[in-house]
């Protein structure tokens, strides 16, 4: 193992929660759009419920409008699944002092997000904690200009204490403190 590079990659949006929420919304999506068809055809489109009793206004229209902004937000995800959104890699390297932090971007010109920071511009490394419903973690990597810069997507959960475990290991190796914030 090599301790003077630490290569941690990244998922993107290409990963199990993001298909299975695609799946869902295709799914309900295309039966909401195929009951508000019907209601205004006055043909059953769906063979799994009778949808003649369902009136075209308010219901019928608003059925259809749900199914189009449904299957609609579900080809944004396939878009995003397919071209691999947010996936990359973290470099930290002590053998030219930088961190490398690599996405990939939205398809074009400017597709691969690079951003480079060396180790004399970190402040030090802030452990973020969220509470609550929805509890996450984060790591946030802290220039001494007050940037705070999140090495980690919101949907890398991992587990608190494994979080904690590599930010300090993280802080051990750029030899920066170590900040802990609840929220």
């Amino acid at each position: 193992m090599n301790t003077d590079l630490i290569k941690e990659p990244i998922n993107g949006a290409k990963n199990w929660k993001s298909i299975f929420t695609v799946i869902v919304l295709l799914i309900g999506g295309f039966g909401f759009f195929l009951a508000g068809l019907s209601s205004y055809l006055n043909v059953n489109l769906l063979q799994l419920t009778d949808t003649s009793q369902i009136a075209f206004i308010p219901q019928g229209i608003t059925m259809l409008f749900y199914g189009t902004c449904s299957l609609s937000l579900s080809v944004i995800l396939i878009f995003y699944i397919f071209s691999d959104f947010g996936s990359g890699y973290n470099e930290f390297s002590k053998i030219d002092n930088t961190v490398r932090i690599i996405r990939k971007g939205l398809p074009g010109k400017n597709r691969i997000i690079f951003l480079s920071y060396e180790f004399k511009t970190i402040k030090n490394l802030k452990f973020l904690i969220k509470q609550g419903l929805n509890p996450r973690c984060n790591i946030l990597l802290v220039l001494k200009d007050k940037r705070e810069i999140p090495l980690f997507p919101p949907q890398f959960l991992l587990n608190p204490s494994e979080m904690e475990k590599k930010a300090i290991s993280l802080s051990t190796f750029l030899n920066v403190p170590i900040e802990t914030q609840k929220v």
